[in-house]
C-alpha cells in the first residue's frame, strides 16, 4: 500500500512541476510516465483522468496550506509577523526554485477554460486564503497591529493579490529577489507603528 501513496505522491508532484512549467495543458500523462518512470496505465490507475489528477493536486494543495497556515499561527500570534512568516514562505520558495509559483494562482490565470471540477477547487483555494488572510488582518487591527483604511476583507485580497503579483513579477524578470522587494514595503505598509 505504501508503494501505491508513493506513486501517488510522485505522479502529483510531476503534475505540479508541469503545471507551473506551463499551465493545465502544458504537460500529458505521458509527460508525467517518463518523468516517474511508470507507464501511463498505472497514473490512469491511480488518476483515471487529467481531470482527477488536477482536482486532487488542487484539493490537496488546498488541505497542506490549510495545515501549513494553522502551523504558522501557532509560531506567529503576532499578525504583523505572521504576514512577514507567510510572505517569507514564499520568498523561499521562488528563491530556491522548490514551488517558484503557487499552482492554484496559475490555475486562476487559466479559469475560464479549465474543466469545472478543477475550477470549484482552484475557486475553494481562494476563498480559504481570503477567509485566512482577513481573519489575520481583523486580529492584527483588533491588537493594534496592523492599521489600515479599507476594511480587512479588502486588505485581504489586496495582499492576497499583491503576493500573486509579485510572483508574475518575479518571474518575469527572472529574478527571485523582487518577490521580496514587493513584498516587503506591503508588509511595512499595514504595520501601526509607520503610521
Amino acid at each position: 500500500m505504501s508503494n501505491l501513496v508513493a506513486t501517488s505522491d510522485q505522479i502529483l508532484a510531476s503534475a505540479r512541476t508541469f503545471i507551473v512549467a506551463g499551465g493545465y495543458n502544458g504537460f500529458s500523462y505521458a509527460d508525467i510516465a517518463g518523468e516517474v518512470g511508470i507507464r501511463k496505465a498505472s497514473i490512469h490507475h491511480h488518476f483515471p483522468s487529467k481531470v482527477d489528477l488536477v482536482r486532487s493536486l488542487v484539493a490537496r494543495h488546498r488541505e497542506r496550506t490549510e495545515v501549513g497556515m494553522a502551523d504558522l499561527e501557532g509560531k506567529f500570534p503576532d499578525s504583523l509577523a505572521l504576514l512577514r512568516a507567510y510572505a517569507g514562505h514564499w520568498a523561499k520558495c521562488i528563491e530556491d526554485a522548490s514551488v517558484p509559483f503557487c499552482v492554484c494562482a496559475l490555475l486562476a490565470s487559466e479559469l475560464p477554460a479549465l474543466p469545472p471540477e478543477v475550477a470549484v477547487e482552484v475557486r475553494a483555494y481562494f476563498r480559504f486564503l481570503s477567509s485566512w488572510l482577513t481573519k489575520v488582518m481583523q486580529r492584527g487591527a483588533e491588537q493594534g497591529i496592523l492599521k489600515f483604511a479599507n476594511s480587512a476583507g479588502l486588505e485581504a485580497e489586496t495582499f492576497m493579490a499583491t503576493v500573486h503579483g509579485a510572483m508574475l513579477s518575479a518571474r518575469a524578470y527572472g529574478n527571485p529577489a523582487v518577490f521580496d522587494a514587493i513584498l516587503t514595503p506591503t508588509v511595512l505598509r499595514l504595520s501601526a507603528k509607520v503610521h
